[in-house]
């Protein structure tokens, strides 16, 4: 049993953020107007174009900028086979525990987990139920506050689905909305292998959407039923698994310091009960509001997924090295994050608060290439045509080559104040003195300076200006 810290937790910022999420268009509950779904959220304006970012920051890192990696979009769907195969029929599942009081279920692992107590989720059931047991009289149900409680069952995270079954019995031939979206990369390793000019090692990569029937989701966007993975599958020679492995290992941690988060706010966590089959696991972890908790997923697979996979279909799966003709089956190391994860991370990094004369203010320090809007942009009085028609112009063109806002509500501090909060980093005021210079206002995100103070750009260099600063 291996005693942890149970998590720092920030209640007060993480409401903060979930309330800052709905009133400026990030994140809303599904099917809000019906009382919404549990676990399942969709993205707003800006939510959208803020996930849209992090998805286009990591195919640039994992796919565009190296040689070795290649893409992938594989279908939701799949024939029920593949999971048989992989496992998840049979295996895929929660420790769950339901209070005997008020019959609220809850996952063991997390209970166990909030009082300091690391259940891995590669335990067997029968050491995590010996866990649970000898422990619940410090665990509370959250519902009702009682600490009786069934035994540990495994309640299996597949979601089924009636696809092509008219029989109205979904237990014959059932088929599933994939649990993980690295299943449609191992089957398509011989259709990439065979149709590009891939030589091991190389990686494949994907973004989709996975769906668990997880027992509690909880903590916003970090933990849903429905939800979108970035993952990256590297195949490789046995003998350089490992070594792939810390080079693949140093990138990760590298590509989150690049994309501005601090690494004090970063940490490794090693798996201590690895699957028979693998070599290495290790999280890398961020420190929500709620504490540390699993960002990314970096692992050492060996030859399993692609071994019970050949095994299942009857099709070889070996690779044959073009110069050596020796024949063997790929090893896999693997990097897994979900898109709901990093960005609750980014929010995290960024919500900032400022005191000013008394006042609390919020500016949404986001990273320039993940920020939703780039530049926003303003005619200082909405009833003067003169100076719409100018900020009109100025938008069309700076909008062909970022994604820009066109705002003329409210006075400039308060349009200022909105886009601080949803972290545009730039915005630009046509006034009075444009029409006769040709110059506008520049005011930088955060900066607290009237428009007198701003500075002034001319027009004619507004675009190599923005340039430079992103």
């Amino acid at each position: 049993m291996k005693k942890i810290t149970p998590a720092k937790v920030d209640d007060k910022k993480m409401e903060k953020i979930v309330a800052l999420c709905k009133r400026r268009g990030f994140v809303y509950s599904s099917s809000e107007i019906y009382g919404g779904l549990a676990a399942v959220y969709d993205f707003g304006p800006y939510g959208v174009e803020l996930a849209n970012n992090i998805k286009a920051a990591w195919w640039r890192a994992v796919v565009q900028l190296r040689e070795d990696v290649v893409g992938l979009d594989a279908a939701i769907f799949m024939n029920p086979k593949v999971w048989q195969a992989s496992g998840h029929v049979d295996g895929f599942s929660d420790p769950l525990t339901e209070c005997k009081k008020c019959h609220n279920r809850l996952r063991a692992d997390h209970a166990l987990e909030e009082i300091g107590i690391r259940a891995d989720e590669k335990m067997d059931q029968a050491t995590i139920d010996d866990l649970f047991q000898t422990n619940k009289n410090k665990i509370k149900c959250p519902a009702c506050g009682a600490s009786d409680f069934t035994s540990i069952k495994k309640f299996n995270l597949l979601v089924q689905s009636n696809l092509g079954n008219f029989t109205g019995d979904w237990t014959k031939e059932p088929v599933y909305l994939r649990g993980e979206t690295c299943q449609g990369i191992y089957v398509n390793y011989k259709n990439v292998l065979d149709s590009s000019r891939v030589r091991i090692p190389f990686g494949i990569a994907q973004i989709g959407k996975a769906f668990r029937n997880e027992i509690t989701a909880r903590q916003f966007v970090f933990r849903t039923r429905e939800f979108e993975q970035m993952e990256m599958q590297y195949f490789t020679h046995p003998s350089q698994e490992l070594v792939e492995y810390e080079k693949l290992r140093a990138a990760r941690w590298q590509y989150y310091l690049d994309l501005g988060l601090k690494e004090e706010n970063l940490r490794w966590h090693k798996h201590e009960n690895l699957v028979f089959y693998a070599k290495a696991a290790y999280d890398i972890e961020y420190n929500y509001p709620f504490g540390f908790s699993e960002l990314e997923g970096v692992h050492a697979r060996g030859n399993y997924d692609l071994s019970v996979h050949a095994k299942g279909s009857g099709q070889d799966l070996s690779y044959v090295d073009p110069l050596t003709q020796e024949k063997f089956i790929p090893h896999i190391i693997e990097s897994s994050v979900g898109v709901g994860r990093t960005f609750l991370a980014i929010l995290s990094e960024a919500y900032t608060e400022k005191e000013i004369k008394g006042e609390t203010r919020l500016v949404l320090n986001l990273p320039y290439k993940l920020a939703p809007v780039k530049i926003a942009v303003f005619p200082l009085l909405k009833n003067k045509s003169d100076l719409v028609t100018k900020a009109q112009e100025i938008y069309d063109e700076l909008k062909l080559e970022y994604n820009c806002e066109f705002d003329d509500n409210g006075n400039i501090g308060k349009r200022y104040s909105r886009q601080d909060e949803i972290g545009t980093p730039y915005c630009l005021t046509v006034d009075f003195d444009s029409l006769e210079n040709n110059d506008v206002t520049i005011r930088e995100r955060g900066d607290l300076r009237g428009g007198s103070e701003l500075p002034r750009v001319k027009i004619s260099e507004l675009k190599k200006f923005f340039t430079d600063k992103f």
